[in-house]
């Protein structure tokens, strides 16, 4: 269905680099009323093993959203794409306040569902620049939808 089932095994795409300053955790600390002070309390979390504030596991996740936007190929013949879920997510380090991150989108396989639907599977790394070790690893899941808009 789509142009990507011959780029199994590929880095299909990379986004830009998104900053991760203390004003977006405490914005992301109000929506979700997770005010922990690892993530907004500057004085107490340069006491803590991370030796300042961090950003939301939950935060770095989210922003796959915007960087899988930036990232991936448009699909003219795509009707929508919708986010299926993930099969594993893993928070590996984390990203201090003033951090800047990326989405590498490696596709992991694609599926062909009724309905004219394709499923994609994604391995994504999100990047703190300048370190070795990913923010977090996921297997994430998306459905493709083909046809007219009705």
């Amino acid at each position: 269905m789509s142009a990507l089932a011959d780029r199994i095994g590929e880095v299909v795409g990379a986004s830009d680099w998104i900053l991760l300053d203390q004003a977006r955790i405490d914005a992301f600390a109000d929506v979700t009323e997770d005010h922990q002070f690892i993530h907004v309390d500057p004085a107490r979390a340069a006491d803590s093993p991370f030796g300042g504030t961090i950003a939301h596991g939950f935060l770095t996740l989210s922003m796959l959203s915007r960087m899988a936007a930036q990232a991936l190929p448009v699909l003219g013949e795509v009707r929508e794409s919708l986010n299926y879920g993930f099969d594993k997510i893993r928070f590996l380090t984390p990203v201090p306040s003033g951090a800047r991150v990326r989405g590498v989108f490696t596709l992991q396989g694609t599926e062909d569902k009724p309905g004219n639907r394709q499923m994609l599977r994604f391995a994504v790394a999100v990047e703190i620049e300048g370190t070795d070790r990913p923010a977090l690893v996921a297997d994430w899941l998306v459905m493709l939808i083909f046809g007219e808009t009705k």
